[in-house]
């Protein structure tokens, strides 16, 4: 271990697990009923969770035991009572924890050392890429997309007490810790109802207001001291995405009215943090020559808040009198001026519109759409028929036209949809709504349809500002994506719009479908071959390809060292930015205080422009390499298909995991799966359900499932050298690899042993256990490390405390689940229903640390 981890190590010992122990004291003296016992009863049950466990027992034999032991409940009321209380008390130790890993992070992560900017700074004055890497600044941007994907089971008033949580913490106020925990088992977790689109956006917009508002400006701050020219950027360095009140794929909730509530809610959001840092500055800027500047600023900002029927401000307005005060200051003592720099940065970021509006709608309603306007002879009769050129052809003829669909709500709303981008640009700037993401493309027809969908609603094609952005997910579609992108940059049609677009093109890759769809191997090797196709099919006819990551939380929904991918991609794949959607526990665990949003943001900035400036080519992976990698992932898709394809493997999500609940918890407002049937099909499942259930099986099957048999294969045909010098040479590979140790650690199969002799799921559980042996078996033999992710020892002592902290929850998640199979027609039925559902909300909260 380096001094510098060892370093980190005692700090997060001192800080985070000594402090867990004597805070968590203060649990006894929450608002539960009979809770001083709950405490200690719970400290006990976790003992004996770990003893049966290592016995053998299944999660019913341990309750029972435990019950008949420690207890006097001889009613099953009164059992189900003290189970529940364990739940209450297990998930606010969770909020416990990550409040204080907050409070910590400065202290535990080192915010000048490697990943920074200050280190990429540093490293530039030292090899003399200072012209380079301006250059680089004008042709780079991290683009942080937020998405209201369900990943994260606290509700927003939870949230807010975990930062305030944090800062009391980190002051050490016990006072104060007390008054926040006793706020904090008063509160509920979960929610009666499903939020609303509205609702989720809401949520969002507190993390831009608290969080990347500052944060993007700190960074910009540090940026302009150590680079002088970074003032002058052409485009900002830092942009924000939005999904919420957007995102319509497989949302019934999300229409028209709500992405014109949602833009007007974020333009009311920036403008009421440019106004609060304008009073800020008014109060220190008391000079002459600059008091009437922001005074009149902080009046303007107002009035657009708050009156009626005034001139609309802009942001060259607000620039032109935030420059006029630099220049002042600049002329007369300097004073403040590195803060009246900082909000000119955030105006620069964030405009008028706070984060970009991303459209996204399924292909499959595209082509109803066009099917639809065919019925009403826009399009020519027996259009559902045509071949995909013939569409294209029909299609670029159409011209503006009113189209309405009687009784169909998602028709009209496609239309309507498109001319809302057109609303949104002229009230909020061009950058406010300027995308339209198709999930499921999986032809170069599921693109032309949008472009006509944009010229139907009124766009006029010569002035369409807005990027049509095909989505790649499964495995097949990932192989394709390349002939489709050549098709259609030969359409001289598309070239064209192309061409309005700065001859670029982004393409958006979906990592969590893609690993659902194929396993972790097949799914990160063929994201990382596409990405490699297609930029050469894209600088062959001039384009320049940006990538858009759909990413999740854990290594499974292609999280974990996100930043060590992009540092690993290597000259064959573009690297003009750096795009990602962050949802949920990414959201609340990389970006949720300002200190943390920095750090990460700043090692995605230093991964990209590293990867561009200093990348050798170690990093571009050679053929023999390619070959090797696209081995071993083939290996692991066959593996990882034999298990997919088990006749009882949805039944066994459906009855063995908790994926039945995941629509009870009022989570999110978006359905758990795609279609209206009641059946349960893989294909209609949502990639974050599916990766949910097994996690909190401890089952993370599409983090390691197949790894193990291909790295076995491929010391069977004599390649092991090879495998070895891939991992020591091969960023991209040493990181996949880290991400499946990740999964791995947060398994525990004995929770499910007792299903090794089922008679229908035995075979099924006994695969991925196997499997999950084999795996450490040859990861261990890689790595040459006795333990998973010994080169993390930080993280695998958070990891290995927050798994002890609900082991008690996913044993009881499991006695329900076996109460609910055997007592089907139960009087307890619905109260044993309710408690799998709980235990979700800590189970899933405590794996929040994905990176």
């Amino acid at each position: 271990m380096s001094s510098t981890s060892s370093a980190a190590l005692q700090e997060f010992k001192n800080l985070v697990a000594l402090k867990f122990q004597l805070y968590n004291s203060l649990f006894t003296s929450l608002p539960f009923h009979r809770i001083e016992k709950t405490g200690v009863l719970l400290s006990l049950f976790l003992l004996e969770c770990e003893e049966g466990f290592g016995k053998h027992q299944s999660p019913a034999d341990i309750i029972d035991n435990f019950l008949e032991k420690n207890t006097s409940y001889e009613k099953e009321e009164e059992r189900i009572d003290l189970l529940f209380r364990f739940v209450q008390y297990a998930e606010r130790q969770v909020v416990l924890f990550d409040a204080l890993e907050d409070a910590a992070f400065t202290d535990v992560n080192d915010v000048n050392g490697s990943g920074t900017i200050k280190q990429l700074c540093s490293q530039i004055t030292q090899m003399q890429k200072e012209n380079d890497f301006v250059k680089k600044l004008n042709d780079f941007a991290v683009r942080i997309v937020l998405t209201a994907h369900p990943t994260q089971f606290y509700t927003g008033e939870v949230l807010g007490i975990i930062n305030d949580l944090s800062s009391a913490l980190k002051d050490d106020d016990t006072e104060v810790v007390n008054n926040y925990l006793q706020q904090l088992g008063r509160t509920p977790f979960l929610k009666k109802q499903k939020p609303t689109p509205y609702d989720e956006a809401l949520s969002l917009l507190w993390f831009l207001e608290n969080v990347f508002y500052d944060a993007a400006g700190n960074i910009m701050s540090i940026l302009k001291n150590e680079v002088q020219e970074s003032d002058r950027l052409k485009h900002p360095l830092i942009q924000m995405g939005f999904w919420p009140g957007a995102d319509r794929d497989g949302n019934p909730f999300v229409n028209t009215g709500i992405t014109l509530k949602v833009a007007e809610t974020l333009r009311a959001g920036i403008l009421r943090s440019y106004h609060k840092n304008a009073r800020w500055l008014k109060r220190r800027l008391t000079f002459k020559g600059t008091q009437e500047l922001i005074a009149l600023l902080e009046k303007r900002l107002y009035d657009n808040l708050y009156s009626d029927n005034v001139e609309q401000i802009t942001q060259e307005e607000i620039k032109d009198i935030l420059q006029q005060i630099i220049v002042t200051l600049h002329a007369n003592n300097n004073l403040f001026i590195e803060d009246v720099y900082k909000l000119l940065f955030k105006c620069e970021i964030f405009g008028l519109y706070f984060a970009s509006l991303d459209i996204r709608q399924d292909s499959s309603v595209h082509a109803k759409f066009f099917e639809s306007l065919a019925a009403q002879k826009i399009l020519p009769q027996g259009y559902a028929g045509f071949d995909e050129n013939k569409k294209i052809d029909a299609l670029l003829k159409l011209q503006e036209h009113d189209v309405s669909f009687k009784d169909d709500e998602l028709l009209n709303d496609t239309i309507q949809s498109v001319k809302a981008i057109k609303t949104i640009q002229e009230r909020n700037g061009k950058q406010a709504c300027h995308r339209y993401i198709i999930s499921h493309s999986y032809s170069a027809l599921n693109i032309i349809e949008v472009y006509a969908l944009l010229v139907l609603g009124g766009w006029e094609k010569e002035a369409l500002s807005v990027d049509i952005v095909p989505l790649f997910e499964t495995i097949d579609d990932l192989a394709n994506a390349s002939a489709i992108m050549k098709k259609l940059y030969s359409n001289k049609i598309y070239r064209q719009h192309l061409k309005l677009r700065n001859n670029t093109q982004t393409i958006m890759l979906g990592f969590s479908d893609g690993t659902k769809d194929g396993g972790y191997l097949m799914a990160n090797w063929s994201i990382y071959k596409a990405k490699e196709e297609l930029t050469s099919v894209s600088r062959n006819f001039g384009v320049d390809v940006i990538f858009f990551d759909g990413r999740g939380g854990p290594p499974a929904r292609g999280g974990g060292k996100t930043h060590k991918f992009y540092a690993s991609m290597g000259h064959d794949i573009s690297n003009k930015e750096i795009q990602l959607t962050v949802q949920g526990q990414t959201v609340s665990s990389n970006f949720g205080t300002i200190s943390s949003a920095q750090f990460n943001i700043e090692q995605l900035i230093n991964a990209g422009i590293s990867n561009d400036l200093f990348s050798s080519k170690e990093n571009t992976l050679t053929r023999s390499e390619e070959r090797l990698l696209k081995q071993l992932s083939e290996d692991s898709y066959e593996a990882y298909l034999q298990l997919k394809n088990h006749p009882a493997f949805v039944d066994y999500l459906a009855e063995i995991s908790p994926l039945r609940f995941y629509s009870e918890t009022n989570i999110g407002s978006r359905p758990t799966k795609r279609g209206k049937t009641s059946a349960l099909a893989l294909k209609d499942l949502r990639a974050i359900p599916f990766v949910g259930s097994f996690s909190q099986l401890k089952q993370n099957v599409t983090g390691y499932y197949g790894v193990g048999i291909a790295l076995k294969k491929a010391e069977a045909n004599r390649k092991w050298n090879s495998v070895v010098q891939l991992y020591k040479h091969s960023l991209f590979f040493r990181t996949l690899i880290d991400n499946c140790e990740m999964a791995m650690m947060k398994c525990y199969f004995p929770l499910t042993q007792y299903l090794a002799n089922n008679s229908r799921y035995g075979k099924l559980w006994n695969m991925m256990n196997s499997e999950y042996d084999l795996t450490l078996q040859y990861l261990q033999k890689l790595t040459g490390n006795d333990a998973l992710m010994a080169d993390y020892p930080v993280e695998s002592s958070s990891i290995h405390m927050r798994e002890r902290i609900v082991l008690p929850l996913a044993t009881i998640q499991q006695y329900a689940l076996m109460q609910l199979r055997s007592k089907n027609d139960s009087l307890y039925k619905e109260k044993y229903e309710k408690l799998a559902m709980r235990c979700s909300f800590g189970i899933i909260n405590a794996g929040r640390n994905s990176a």
